[in-house]
């Protein structure tokens, strides 16, 4: 599922690949010059997930090129934005803020929008707030909560961090701990070239019965998240394998699935990612010759263990792609514990929280009233503004943050990807311009991102709704609130 990069000799290097298609994201005035383009997906546990995103099914990264052949260069980070930003926003037009409050403004009113609901349109290029309702008010964002998230494992570790798994070995060979590092994403393949690199050196030192444990020491706190077991996320372990599936994932936040999405969206999961990866482990170990002297327990790595076989996941940046489009828990909790883990905070639910939250305010973002109790959204105590989530996306495309551009080129594109790719289907509509973050838990609807106005500027948004009765109708209150942006010259 993710491309792997040589930790050891012995674990090949495939080659990260490059999704095509977000390469509009990157370069959103690509958008504009193929025009316009031309329901809701089913509910799950309280929120809707991800996806009918062909591309991320594939493993494509998105729209920079992460990858690179070399190990020693590791992945480029995502292409500064300089270009599209001079492009949009040099010689247009920009919206006063009459304008937008004439078209928005009673879009705002809809009812649909439940009791509570706040909005921010920010001027991409110059940062300044063209429209606002209630805009510093902080409300629940959901999944959208994830931009904040994406961005403080960004700036913290850069686009090019990788998660490493790791086996060790005691120096006679005969204990071997599988050491966790905290990669949701590790698959198969993954475990299947530990267990090749591990078995070349057991049999160079003549070892053909070992014992293993496993390590997931590096997180603390709760594992499981506050909502409980539940088909939106496994539980939180730095041990697992496809993000601890059961089964294939079906459809997810806004669009139903094809078959082959099995490594996204709603799936059974086990209640022992761990173990379950150790077992598996210690299968293709034995299926090698190398037999366990008994089931792997959980344990640390001896004092005199050396690693002797590692493998890495995704680089970051394309691994936050994947959780943008996808809306994906698991990612996002790993990023969180990451993101914890420089900060030389605990790799726990709380841990995070303080991390992300010190992390951007380093970026210089709006935090009055923000509370980040986890990394995904599906906390309701997760608490951020308007302006927050529109601030960071601009920030993201700010030629002085290379390093967030991965958010960019990570949003769904309306009518065509990831959780998007069911909205904005009308021919008259907005697809193809809009490149947002949904978020949907029962009562929550939001929606953030960018968009190309009908004058050619780059514009960042973020709408949010609270109390919400129809999840239907209140989608389509935030589609037609993205449609009039994007339609909007708005300079009278």
């Amino acid at each position: 599922m993710c491309d792997r990069e040589r930790g050891c000799s012995e674990v090949p290097v495939p080659k990260v690949t490059t999704w095509q298609l977000s390469a509009g994201s990157a370069v959103i005035g690509l958008a504009l010059a193929a025009g316009l383009i031309a329901a809701s997906g089913p509910w799950d546990s309280g929120q809707r997930k991800a996806e009918r995103d062909w591309a991320a099914a594939r493993d494509r990264t998105g729209g920079a090129d992460h990858g690179s052949a070399a190990h020693s260069a590791g992945p480029a980070p995502a292409p500064s934005a300089p270009g599209v930003l001079a492009a949009l926003g040099g010689s247009s037009a920009v919206p006063t803020g009459t304008g937008l409050g004439k078209t928005l403004g009673h879009l705002m009113d809809d009812p649909a929008l439940g009791r509570t609901a706040g909005g921010v349109v920010i001027d991409a290029a110059t940062g300044r707030t063209l429209y606002g309702s209630e805009a510093d008010r902080p409300l629940t964002p959901a999944s959208t909560v994830k931009l904040a998230t994406m961005a403080a494992g960004l700036s913290a570790l850069g686009p090019d961090h990788r998660i490493a798994t790791t086996v060790t070995a005691t120096p006679d060979g005969k204990r071997l701990t599988l050491r966790g590092g905290g990669d949701p994403t590790l698959d198969r393949d993954g475990l299947r070239a530990l267990a090749d690199a591990t078995v070349k050196v057991e049999r160079d030192r003549g070892v053909s019965s070992v014992r293993i444990a496993y390590d997931t020491s590096l997180y603390s706190g709760p594992v499981l998240h506050p909502i409980g077991p539940n088909d939106n996320i496994a539980p939180v372990s730095a041990l697992m394998t496809d993000e601890g599936r059961l089964g294939g994932g079906s459809g997810g936040s806004d669009s139903e699935a094809s078959a082959e999405e099995g490594d996204h969206g709603p799936a059974p999961r086990t209640g022992d990612p761990a173990g379950d990866t150790a077992r598996t482990f210690a299968s293709m170990l034995a299926d090698r010759s190398v037999h366990s002297t008994g089931a792997p327990a959980p344990g640390k790595s001896p004092a005199d263990a050396k690693p002797v076989a590692r493998t890495y996941s995704a680089p970051l940046s394309a691994l936050v792609e994947r959780a943008l489009t996808n809306s994906d828990n698991d990612i996002a909790e790993a990023v969180a514990r990451q993101t914890a883990l420089a900060a030389h905070e605990p790799a726990s639910f709380a841990g995070a929280g303080r991390a992300v939250r010190a992390q951007l305010k380093k970026l210089g973002l709006p935090l009055d009233g923000a509370r980040f109790a986890d990394g995904s959204g599906l906390n309701r105590q997760d608490k951020v503004s308007p302006t927050l989530l529109a601030t960071l996306l601009t920030r993201a495309g700010d030629p002085a943050h290379p390093e967030l551009r991965p958010i960019l080129t990570g949003l769904p594109i309306a009518g065509f990807t990831g959780t998007l790719d069911g909205r904005y289907t009308d021919p008259s509509g907005a697809g193809g311009l809009i490149h947002a973050k949904t978020g949907t838990l029962t009562g929550v609807n939001t929606l953030a991102g960018t968009v190309v106005d009908a004058r050619g500027r780059l514009l960042a948004f973020a709408f949010m709704a609270s109390g919400t009765v129809s999840p239907t109708a209140a989608q389509s209150a935030l589609d037609r609130l993205g449609t009039a942006v994007a339609s909007c010259g708005c300079a009278g």
